[in-house]
């Protein structure tokens, strides 16, 4: 069975960071690109960033650029989204997404607040 996981959201304050993961089963992440998304309430999902199967590559929306960073580790078959400098607006729901598939993970709540 196809499932992505995600963990490690939370309550953080304005500043904080948070390391998000992803755990893959049922299929090997190394042969996909691999993105987080989020969801604010109220509003649609937005791409935060994607990486490249090897890691070689990473995108990022420019909101998060300089704050957030995606990186992979295929022999654990498991993506991470590192995020400091929370804000705020960063408030949302964090889901991981195989590239081209209609694989969602059940998604992570991220509340930055004082």
């Amino acid at each position: 069975q196809v499932q992505l996981v995600e963990s490690g959201g939370g309550l953080v304050r304005p500043g904080g960071s948070l390391r998000l993961s992803c755990a893959a089963s049922g299929f090997r992440i190394s042969m996909h690109d691999m993105s987080w998304y989020r969801q604010a309430p109220g509003k649609g999902r937005e791409l935060v960033a994607t990486i490249s199967p090897t890691g070689s590559t990473a995108t990022y929306v420019d909101s998060v650029k300089g704050r957030f960073t995606i990186f992979r580790d295929n022999t654990m078959n498991t993506i991470f989204l590192q995020m400091d400098s929370l804000k705020p607006e960063d408030t949302a729901v964090y889901y991981c997404y195989v590239v081209g598939s209609t694989t969602w993970g059940q998604g992570t709540q991220v509340t930055v607040s004082s």
